[in-house]
């Protein structure tokens, strides 16, 4: 008879073959390609809802490298100013208590104040190059969830830097709140996923030629670029813990593609922000087929990026919307923003730029307490631990016990280590 140690031994010893021939037989995921180098130009952001806030704050904060910019159903920079409720009620009707939207209500006096604020700092690019930027808004009349008193405090914001003529403001359509289409989607009176709503507008095609104008008429034919769906994470450190999907989509047409010996050389660049509820996770790619950017974008040659949230459950962003009222980070809406400062390594990617240098004359090593770290927002904590911001490199506890030194090799990115 077998001994009793004997026999548990080959008991795990069977445990532990099942488990590995299980092991085996899962589906194994590919690992998905980082975006090619390429050379576009010509950058530009649009986006609906949180996507919309978010190409107001890339714009305002990416000032220097932005065309300009599509806002859907958004808001004034930084108009949350951090908080949730203010987030909720006052830029939006999205809270569970009373809403607040009233017109002036969101402060643009105050905003533009700490624009300023931010531009002295240089955290953010500055204004003067707003100037010249060409910005398309849209707001249904019937928008339940962003009345059209928050973006007309979006118009008085942006009228702060520049001329009328280079703002576009369609506010006379009876559309709820969704990206308007002439072609797909929910009856325009609809509020409902996928937040796409046929109008007899195309928003897609009127921004982007109002952002370029002298754009060619859109391809008739379905579109015969390639969709990339590539890695975020190679942007952002643990995306799915900040607020980012694992993966994003770059559309590349034909002309503008590494096969077509372009690499993206003469090609522009837009990068197009979902609202929430609108990540594939939700809606699967209706927000890239159904919203009719890729058909502009082939008769146009036009690389259209499609960085995708994520949702943090259950209470910080339930709703995979991108952060611009500080779920996940406070400096949400400058350009160390963990969000921001993603996509501007992607866009850096496609449009053959080098990442920016630290400020002349900034303090290029830092020692402190990683508490301390963490308060000026050299890193960021997860449960227990600190983490370098950018690089997302473990410091260990995030205790007034441990002190660490972090080297900045650019905006918002810190390595661990020692300097010379």
């Amino acid at each position: 008879m077998p001994h009793p140690r004997s026999r548990r031994l080959l008991h795990v010893l069977i445990l532990l073959t099942l488990v590995g021939i299980a092991l085996l037989l899962l589906p194994l995921r590919a690992q998905l390609p980082g975006l090619p180098a390429m050379k576009a130009a010509d950058v530009s952001v649009s986006g609906l809802s949180s996507g919309g806030y978010m190409a107001v704050q890339y714009g305002v904060a990416y000032s220097a490298s932005v065309k300009g910019a599509g806002v859907i159903a958004g808001g004034p920079y930084s108009c949350s100013r951090g908080s949730v409720d203010t987030a909720t009620s006052v830029c939006s009707c999205t809270g569970l208590g009373l809403c607040r939207v009233q017109p002036g209500g969101t402060g643009v006096a105050g905003l533009a104040a700490l624009t300023a604020q931010y531009a002295a700092e240089r955290s953010i690019d500055p204004v003067a190059n707003l100037a010249a930027q060409r910005i398309w808004m849209f707001s249904g009349t019937a928008d339940s969830v962003v009345p059209q008193a928050v973006m007309n405090d979006l118009y008085s914001y942006y009228r702060r830097y520049m001329d009328s003529g280079n703002i576009r403001y369609r506010k006379d359509v009876a559309a709820e709140h969704a990206m308007p289409t002439d072609s797909a989607g929910n009856p325009c009176s609809t509020l409902g996923p996928p937040y796409i709503s046929n109008c007899g507008i195309d928003a897609a095609g009127q921004l982007l030629q109002w952002i370029y104008p002298g754009l060619a008429p859109r391809s008739g034919s379905a579109p015969a670029g390639r969709l990339l769906e590539f890695d975020q994470a190679q942007y952002l450190a643990d995306p799915t813990a900040h607020g980012m999907a694992a993966s994003g989509f770059l559309y590349i047409p034909q002309a503008c593609d590494v096969d077509g010996g372009s690499n993206g050389q003469g090609c522009k660049l837009h990068v197009a922000f979902h609202g929430c509820k609108q990540d594939a996770r939700s809606i699967g790619d209706r927000f890239i087929h159904d919203t009719g950017y890729l058909r502009w974008a082939d008769s146009n040659r036009i690389l259209v990026l499609f960085p995708q949230a994520a949702p943090i459950f259950p209470l910080a962003n339930p709703n995979a919307c991108w952060d611009w009222f500080n779920y996940d980070d406070p400096h949400f809406a400058r350009k160390n923003g963990r969000q921001m400062a993603a996509v501007k390594a992607m866009v850096d990617r496609l449009s053959g730029t080098a990442p920016t240098p630290p400020p002349p004359g900034g303090a290029l090593c830092f020692t402190a307490t990683n508490p301390d770290h963490v308060l000026a927002g050299r890193a960021y904590k997860r449960y227990f631990f600190a983490y370098a911001q950018g690089s997302g490199q473990s410091m260990g506890l995030n205790s007034l016990f441990i002190r660490t030194t972090l080297r900045r090799t650019a905006p918002g990115h810190f390595v661990v280590g020692s300097c010379p």
